[in-house]
């Protein structure tokens, strides 16, 4: 993990600005490290941030997140569909995800024009959408050429 930048002479200062929300070390350096690398959980994200901000507690790497999420400069995302939060910086387009049912690797996917899975729902029973994720499952080509596990990751 990288130093983090002057709080001010960040490209996302002024987005946190534009957003109502207060330009913090923190959320300058959780919006650097899932820039850097998407499909991040909360976990793995404090684990990263202390080596630079060491004071910062895993309730604060929540708070982040949550925060962030509710701004929309984040996407919440579960591409493995275990329940577990992951977090991507890339919120301004429609893609989705390709998941690897034995590593849990993740990679995004963008739409194929033309082609897009449907995401239209044929009734939306009274309730206004405001988005839809596809997650595709697959095998990675690294897994492909492993031998069999005999426990597969639970799709």
């Amino acid at each position: 993990m990288t130093p983090t930048p002057p709080l001010d002479d960040t490209p996302w200062s002024e987005r946190l600005r534009e957003r109502g929300l207060r330009v913090t070390a923190g959320r300058i350096a959780a919006l650097n490290h899932l820039k850097a690398k998407p499909h991040t959980t909360a976990t793995e994200l404090h684990t990263a941030l202390i080596t630079v901000l060491p004071s910062l507690t895993p309730q604060s790497v929540y708070n982040i997140v949550q925060d962030l999420t509710e701004h929309g400069l984040i996407r919440r995302i579960d591409p493995l569909g275990d329940g577990g939060a992951r977090y991507e910086t890339r919120t301004d387009d429609n893609h989705h995800h390709l998941s690897c049912v034995l590593c849990g690797r993740i990679e995004d996917v963008d739409c194929v024009i033309g082609e897009a899975p449907c995401l239209v729902p044929q009734s939306t029973h009274g309730m206004r959408v405001l988005h839809a994720d596809v997650t595709f499952r697959g095998i990675c080509a690294a897994c492909e050429q492993k031998p069999p596990s005999p426990h597969p990751r639970k799709e």
